[in-house]
Order: structure tokens, then sequence, then C-alpha cells
């Protein structure tokens, strides 16, 4: 039985990497084929009565390890310099302001409608709030180098903004003046943790000599995070910090603790930390993915209750996407339709407590949501490759080779 299990997960992890590479050419998000593998073995474990373990108590152990490398993942890429000023402005607008007023919007409107705590109502509108980068930043691969780059600072801002923003919202029994000021005082003292607890990894990163490194350093990382939440820190907000300076060591040279590193070393060692953490991003997400499929009940895709919630909560979404791409002096395709949602849509769904959660605002939504905007980012995306492609052949037309 043993042999099975890691034969099966070898095939489905190998399977996720085919997915992986040719997302390229299919254009087809990966995280689609990866909910459809899971939900197809659910139904053949069904017809020949295979017995499998409630998989569900999984999902908050891998994505919370998922979340960690995913967001580390997204802070690595970040270059904080003055040419990229301009950029990281409008991406911080773009990534905090729909997350606000979608928030805010529709956890008024349930509030007022249908008669729930708005602290409650905001905590279960969050989640739909957050653009995620697991799924946005590899299908954004094919764009432009300018958009692509638009998308994994937006995507992994939306991440971090969003997560901290949930964890504010969760924050106590209230929203009160009391609680917004106690959730101000965790967050600076979770900065100087942060910033204590990045430069101290980053010297070990730095000076360790051992073969073994990478491994003991990314446990430290989800060791502190894991701790930080057991305070009610908003525990991301480290990881986000550590992230930065090991992207950026050589911005940071100046400082004098960093100067007795060498940098061309350092330099060296980020990138195969970098490379140890896509590969473990990698892994983490594909299983999770597979799993989430698993656990899918066929009536949650096709419910008919919840998919006007659904379509409600997206049209919002996309709607506020475009006036803020227009404020934002962005080109709408195909940025305007690269929003899905995704793991930490999930996770944060999961974190909330069963009493605390609204009837109507169930599983059967979050699926809907996840599967809708992949499959409209996956619209957009084909059709903005097909424009390049056009141009492409336009200027070879224009421009023959001799």
């Amino acid at each position: 039985m043993a042999e099975m299990i890691i034969i099966g997960i070898s095939v489905l992890l190998l399977v996720s990497y085919f997915f992986d590479i040719t997302t390229r050419f299919s254009k087809v998000p990966s995280v689609i084929l990866l909910l459809l593998t899971g939900w197809f073995l659910n139904q053949i474990s069904g017809l020949f009565d295979f017995i499998i373990p409630n998989l569900n108590s999984l999902l908050p152990i891998l994505g919370t390890i998922g979340l960690i490398l995913i967001v580390l993942d997204g802070s690595l890429e970040l270059e904080l310099n003055r040419s990229k000023k301009s950029l990281i402005n409008k991406t911080i607008i773009v990534a905090l302001i729909p997350v606000l007023i979608i928030g805010i919007g529709f956890a008024t409107y349930v509030h007022l409608e249908w008669g729930f705590p708005f602290k409650q109502s905001l905590e279960n509108i969050i989640p739909f709030c957050i653009i995620s980068s697991a799924i946005a930043i590899p299908s954004s691969i094919n764009l432009s180098a300018s958009k692509r780059e638009f998308v994994i600072y937006e995507s992994s801002l939306s991440d971090i903004l969003g997560v901290i923003f949930f964890n504010f919202a969760t924050f106590g029994t209230a929203i009160t003046l009391s609680s917004v000021m106690v959730f101000t005082w965790q967050f600076f003292l979770m900065l100087i943790i942060s910033v204590v607890a990045s430069l101290i990894l980053a010297f070990l990163l730095g000076k360790i000599d051992h073969h073994i490194k990478y491994g003991p350093i990314i446990i430290l990382t989800i060791l502190i995070y894991e701790i930080s939440k057991i305070y009610h820190l908003p525990a991301l907000i480290f990881i986000l910090f550590f992230g930065l300076v090991l992207g950026n060591i050589d911005e940071m040279k100046h400082l004098k603790i960093l100067k007795s590193f060498r940098l061309t070393k350092m330099n060296r060692e980020v990138k195969h930390f970098k490379d140890v953490v896509v590969e473990a991003t990698f892994i983490v997400r594909s299983i999770f993915f597979l799993v989430f499929g698993f656990v899918i009940q066929t009536e949650d895709i096709i419910n008919p209750e919840s998919l006007v919630w659904s379509v409600s909560i997206l049209f919002f979404v996309y709607l506020i996407r475009y006036i803020m791409l227009k404020l934002a002096k962005m080109e709408m395709s195909p940025l305007l339709l690269i929003a899905p949602r995704g793991l930490i849509t999930i996770l944060l769904f999961l974190a909330i407590a069963p009493e605390q959660r609204i009837p109507f605002i169930n599983q059967s939504v979050i699926v809907q949501v996840i599967i809708i905007s992949t499959l409209i980012m996956m619209i957009g995306v084909l059709f903005s490759n097909k424009e390049i492609k056009k141009v492409e052949e336009q200027l070879a037309d224009e421009h023959p080779k001799i």
C-alpha cells in the first residue's frame, strides 16, 4: 500500500510539472488542470470503492506553507530602486484600493441587506478580494516584459496587503478604535521583529558554510511565522520583509551590518535560495490544488444558487479593476482580465471560524469564483498572445530580413 501511495504522489507531481511546462503553449492555467485531476481522481475512487481518508485537514497545513512560500517567492522578485518607483506606486494603488473597496462595499451590502454583523461580513468577503499570485504569475509568462512585471508586483502585493487586511478584520470581537490601536501597535512590533529576524537570517545565509543551509533557513522562516501567528501578530510582514531584504541586498550594501558581507558570494547564495524556494513552492502548490480538487463536490461546481453570488462578486471585482487600471493609465488588455482567485482565497476561507461563516458564502462560491476567474484570465491571455503575434507578423512584413 505504501509503495502505491508513493508511486501515485510521484506520478501526480510529474503530471503537475507537465501541466506547468505546457501552460506556455496550451494557454490553460495549470491550476485548472490540477483541480480537474483531483476531482477526476475522486470520481474514480468512488467508482472502485477505494477507501481514502478525509483530506480536508491537510488543506490548512498545505495552504499555510504554500502561502509562506508564495509570498516569499513573490517578494524575492520585487526590486526596490528609483527606476521602479512609478511602477511600485501604481501597483500599490491598484492592489490595495480594490481590496478595500470590494471588501468594505460588499460587507456593507451583506450587513444592511441580510443583517449579519459588519465584522463578520468583512471576514467572509475579504478572501474574494485578493488576486492569486500563485496563478497570475505563471500565467503571465508570455506577456511583454512590462506587463509581466506589473502582474508580478500587483499580485504579490495583493496577496500580502489582502492577508494583512484579513488579519485586521478577524482581530478581536469588534472593529473599534481600541482594536485599531492594538492592531497598529502589533503591526509596528512585527516590523521591528521582521527587521531583526530578516537581518539575522540574511547573515546566516551568507555565513553558513555547511552544504545544508537553504532548508534550515526556510524552516526558520516558517517557525518565526507560526510563532508570530500564535501571538496574533501580522506575521506575513516578516515574510515580505525577509524576501525584500534578500532580493535587494545590493541596494542595502551601505548598511553597517551588511558591510561585512561578501556581496558576490551573497548574491550567489540568494540566487540558489530563490531556486530552492521556487521548487518547494511548486511541490506544495501542486499538492494543495490536487487535494482541493479531490475534496470538491460536483454539486459545488454546478450549484445555481451559489452561481448568482459568484457572478455578482466577480462583476464587482472587474468593474473596480477597470476603474483602477483606467486611473493608473495602464493598458487594459489583458491586465483587466488577469485577476484570478486561488490558494489564498481558499486558505483565508478555511481560516474563518465555522460559527463566523455566512451560509450563502460557502465552499461552492469559492470553487466557482476560482474556476470562473481563472477561465476569464485564460481567455484574456489567449487573445493578448494573438495580438502580440499579429504585431510581430506586421513588423516582420515591414522589415523583412535580407
